[in-house]
Formats: structure tokens, C-alpha cells, sequence
């Protein structure tokens, strides 16, 4: 069962942008309510897509600059990287149907 990873400003660069695999990137924060209900969302999508994507999160407290770069104004912001550019973004907590109709992984 594949877990969700934690990147930061340092391991972004090669866990998400130099990965072979898409990645999905759910960019939340500790204080954030939105966030923590769509965590379990985004860790059943990782163990359903084992091998297929890599799922991480990135917390924008404490990494603004990759945030910044990403121009993520709402969390959760839930981005999809495929060889290493963001080619499809989700605003908000949303059902799993929803969210992979969104990302285009449905």
C-alpha cells in the first residue's frame, strides 16, 4: 500500500519535478479544516494508485516559496506534475469522484 509522502522546499526539486511517475501534490496546512478532510481522500487515491502516481504533501507554512511559485492562493490546493510541470490543479475539499474527475485521473 502506497503511503503519502512529505516533500519540502529541499526534497521538492527531486521527489516531485525530476520524478519518472506523475506526482500528486496536495499542498494543506496544520491549521487548516478544509485540509484534514480531504487527507483521507488523498491517501486512499495513494494506495489506489500504487506504482501508477506518487502522492505527497506539502505543507505551504513551511515551505511559502514553493507555494508562492505554484501561485497557490487557496489550500487544499491539490496539484498533479507530470514531467515536472503542473498540468492540472483542484481547490477545495471535495468528494474522491469529484477530485479525480478534476485531476483527470477518473
Amino acid at each position: 500500500m502506497a503511503t503519502v509522502k512529505e516533500v519540502t522546499e529541499e526534497t521538492f526539486q527531486g521527489e516531485v519535478l525530476e520524478s519518472e511517475v506523475p506526482v500528486l501534490v496536495d499542498f494543506w496546512a496544520e491549521w487548516c479544516g478544509p485540509c484534514r478532510m480531504v487527507a483521507p481522500v488523498v491517501e486512499q487515491i495513494a494506495a489506489e494508485s500504487a506504482g501508477r502516481l506518487v502522492v505527497a504533501k506539502l505543507d505551504v507554512d513551511r515551505s511559502p516559496a514553493i507555494a508562492q511559485r505554484y501561485n497557490v492562493q487557496g489550500i487544499p490546493f491539490i496539484g498533479l506534475f507530470e514531467n515536472g510541470k503542473l498540468t492540472r490543479h483542484a481547490v477545495g475539499a471535495m468528494p474522491k469522484n469529484q477530485l479525480e474527475q478534476q485531476l483527470g485521473l477518473a
